[in-house]
């Protein structure tokens, strides 16, 4: 195995995705921050913009994306919104491997995508070549891949707490509900007034009620795995919190089937995996169990509605529900240990 450093450029640094895999590339041994791209930051240092990285004045400055020097790229991570990178990476020449954060190529069909985006797909040659990156699930093909979807945070938590008891056949496709909770920080950092301090604080509510942006995406991977397209009921609320997602999932177990069955599917679809934890029976997953770390924690519970039952998941939605699935991914493609830069335990309190 080589041990030369990968060079990545990161569009979108100046975001809290973008700032985030740059605080987790630091510690890599094999990462070298080559360039940093913020349109509208350009020219500025990252620490003059994030003040956690007041220790690291060696990082490159911020440039426009149209100003890097691909020569010296091996990867890029494209932490910006949907529609605003995908022109610019489809221009890349192919030796250099694609980790995109945004929506654009997590649709398998663009005609999907422009429903639910509002837009004309920017780059839908590439859709064909692209990998979903949930990375429990992806990894057999993750070592070729040249461009890799990561999928949202929504989706992380809900396709690992759901695919594999569907896989198994033990849960129905009906009447699936999401209840999912999020911290400020996955609205993004621009200036919204919904997410002023004065509107989020001692406040909790629900967002995009019956039409989120990462429905079609949940539904599209639970399809493949029930074998016919579903629709599920996901609602998402919005914490006064900065970090942390929480989700609560009800389904309806397949005939004759129990909660101890789930139980014992998750135990054997996690026992080896590094980031994903069954918590001890009756154990709630909380937040607080994997703030600032690339770890998810799930239970199953018996609901007191015969015939269903309760999953419940916790992640950060800035590392594993993003930047440090990114990276997990990227460790991957490029044939490292996929735990490597991202073994830091949990913050707390």
């Amino acid at each position: 195995m080589s041990t030369a450093p990968i060079r990545i450029a990161v569009l979108g640094a100046s975001g809290y995705t973008g700032a985030d895999l740059v605080r987790l590339a630091l510690t890599h041994p094999r990462l070298e921050i080559a360039a940093l791209a913020a349109n509208q930051k350009a020219g500025q240092e990252m620490a003059d913009i994030w003040p956690h990285f007041a220790a690291f004045r060696n990082l490159p400055k911020l440039v426009r994306a149209d100003a890097i020097d691909w020569a010296g790229v091996d990867a890029v991570f494209g932490c910006l919104p949907h529609a605003a990178s995908a022109e610019l990476l489809s221009t890349l020449e192919p030796r250099i491997r694609i980790i995109d954060l945004s929506a654009d190529f997590r649709l398998n069909d663009p005609e999907v995508y422009g429903e639910w985006y509002g837009a004309t797909h920017p780059a839908p040659q590439l859709l064909a070549d692209a990998v979903y990156g949930l990375t429990e699930m992806a990894r057999p093909k993750l070592s070729e891949a040249r461009l890799v979807a990561c999928p949202g945070c929504y989706p992380t938590a809900a396709l690992l707490s759901l695919l594999p008891v569907a896989q198994a056949g033990l849960i129905r496709p009906a009447n699936i509900t999401i209840n999912a909770l999020s911290g400020v920080s996955g609205a993004g950092r621009g200036l919204k007034e919904g997410n002023l301090f004065t509107e989020v604080s001692e406040a909790v509510g629900p967002y995009a009620v019956g039409r989120h942006r990462h429905m079609p995406e949940i539904e599209q991977e639970l399809g493949k795995a029930f074998g016919a397209p579903i629709a599920v009921s996901f609602t998402p609320h919005l914490l006064p919190m900065n970090r942390g997602e929480l989700e609560t999932i009800t389904v309806e177990l397949a005939q004759r089937r129990t909660v101890a069955e789930l139980r014992a599917c998750y135990e054997a679809r996690y026992a080896e995996e590094p980031f994903v934890h069954l918590l001890p029976d009756g154990v709630a997953p909380a937040t607080r169990m994997v703030r600032g770390s690339n770890h998810m924690v799930l239970n199953v519970f018996a609901d007191r509605v015969p015939g269903r039952a309760i999953i419940v998941a916790a992640i950060d939605n800035l590392v594993k529900g993003s930047s440090g699935q990114a990276i997990q991914n990227m460790n991957l493609m490029f044939g490292l240990p996929e735990t490597t830069g991202l073994e830091a335990a949990p913050l707390f309190p």
